[in-house]
């Protein structure tokens, strides 16, 4: 494994490259966020237009957006399947013209997407702080799991057990308390 870059040459090379994906991103036709369960995508367009003039399919697998006749805002395969009955689209006027808003229901809500197609470029997904995710927003299995992994990533940064590790030790301590005449001196924990 090669050696990693010091601090300050690591914060300037992930400078550069968020300034790149912030340049990609930019530069393409509709801007777009999401959630750990949803994307939505906007497009300003010429006031102009009324919903007859648009060409919105949301499928499955693929989504494209244009102005019948012209050429498409958005057209192409999305990296991950969506609910279709849950994703829906809108057109309404903006100061700026008005706007067509997608909104897509993410079937996996676990995970995030790199691109809204996969033909556009991709953003780095390591470092989305998901602040738009609320844990209570949350199933119950679902939370739990989060708040698990949370947990255990604070216990290893602090260089302490994570719940599954502390589980265990706390087996093996009972197990130590029941049998006093075993010897575990000489105990490997790995």
């Amino acid at each position: 494994m090669p050696d990693s870059p010091p601090p300050e040459e690591r914060k300037k090379l992930d400078a550069e490259a968020k300034a790149k994906e912030d340049a990609e991103q930019a530069a393409l036709p509709y801007k777009w966020e999401q959630t750990i369960k949803d994307v939505d995508i906007t497009i300003i367009i010429d006031a102009k237009y009324k919903g007859k003039d648009l060409d919105v399919k949301i499928g499955r697998n693929a989504l494209k957006v244009a102005i019948k006749g012209q050429e498409p805002f958005i057209d192409g395969e999305l990296p991950h399947a969506i609910r279709v009955d849950d994703s829906t689209w809108t057109l309404t006027s903006t100061s700026a013209g008005k706007e067509i808003a997608v909104h897509l229901d993410k079937v996996n809500q676990m995970e995030w997407w790199p691109h809204v197609i996969t033909s556009a470029p991709k953003v780095d997904t390591s470092k989305i702080q998901p602040e738009n995710s609320k844990l209570g927003d949350l199933d119950g299995e679902t939370r739990g799991m989060v708040e698990k992994m949370m947990f255990d990533q604070r216990q290893k940064e602090q260089g302490k057990p994570t719940s599954d590790e502390q589980k265990k030790l706390d087996i093996l301590e009972q197990f130590k308390q029941q049998h006093p005449e075993m010897d575990f001196s000489k105990a490997q924990m790995g």
